[in-house]
C-alpha cells in the first residue's frame, strides 16, 4: 500500500497529473457556507489545501485571517502564482499532524479522504486540538466507498457519526445538495462544533 502520508507521494501525483481531487475552483457547498459567515475576523485553516482554491475564494471574499496548509510544494507553488497578494506567513508547508496553532474554523475539502482510514481517529483528535473552544469543522466527506485502493478513501454517515461523536457535536451531516456533477449524491456536508 502506498504511503499517502508523505509529501513525496503527493508531489509525484502532481508531477504525473493525477489530481482528480482538484476541480479547478472552490467547491460550491463550501462557497455557500462561507458566504453566510458575517465575522470576517475568524481564523480559518484549510488543511491539505492543494492548489488552494478554497483559500483563494475565502481570502478574496474578505477573510484576511485564512491559512493554507499542505506539505507538498507543487500545489502551493501554483497557488502562490495565482494569488501573489496572499501573505507568505499564512502559507504553511508542513504535515497536518505536526502543525501547532489554534483556529476558529477548519474547512474540510478532500483532505480527510486522502488519509488512510487508519489515520482517521488521529485526524479527529488533531482537528479538535487545533480548534479554539467552540471552534467548528465544516466541509465535505464522501458518502460512498470506492472499488479500488485509495486515495480517495470513502466512508458513510454512520461511520462518521461514530468517529466524531466523542470530540464534536454534530450540527449537520447530510447529503450536499449542491455538489459538483461528478460527486452529486456522493458527498455529505458536515458542520461540527468542538465539544
Amino acid at each position: 500500500m502506498t504511503d499517502t502520508n508523505s509529501s513525496s507521494f503527493w508531489s509525484n501525483q502532481y508531477k504525473l497529473g493525477k489530481t482528480g481531487w482538484d476541480i479547478g475552483y472552490a467547491s460550491p457547498p463550501i462557497v455557500k457556507y462561507i458566504n453566510q459567515i458575517e465575522d470576517k475576523n475568524l481564523k480559518i485553516l484549510i488543511p491539505g489545501a492543494g492548489k488552494g482554491w478554497e483559500v483563494e475564494y475565502i481570502f478574496k471574499f474578505g477573510f484576511k485571517n485564512v491559512f493554507y496548509l499542505d506539505f507538498s510544494s507543487e500545489g502551493r507553488d501554483e497557488f502562490k502564482i495565482r494569488c501573489p497578494d496572499f501573505p507568505d506567513n499564512q502559507i504553511i508547508t508542513d504535515n497536518f499532524f505536526a502543525h501547532q496553532e489554534k483556529y476558529d474554523l477548519i474547512i474540510e475539502q478532500t483532505f480527510f479522504s486522502s488519509l488512510k482510514p487508519s489515520l482517521r481517529h488521529n485526524y479527529v483528535e488533531k482537528v479538535s486540538e487545533l480548534l479554539n473552544p467552540n471552534g467548528k469543522l465544516c466541509g465535505l466527506l464522501f458518502k460512498r466507498e470506492f472499488p479500488f485502493e485509495g486515495p480517495p478513501f470513502g466512508g458513510n454517515k454512520n461511520e462518521y457519526k461514530n468517529l466524531f461523536k466523542n470530540k464534536f457535536k454534530i450540527r449537520y451531516l447530510h447529503t450536499a445538495h449542491n455538489s459538483i456533477k461528478p460527486r452529486k449524491g456522493n458527498e455529505l456536508f458536515i458542520l461540527m462544533l468542538k465539544s
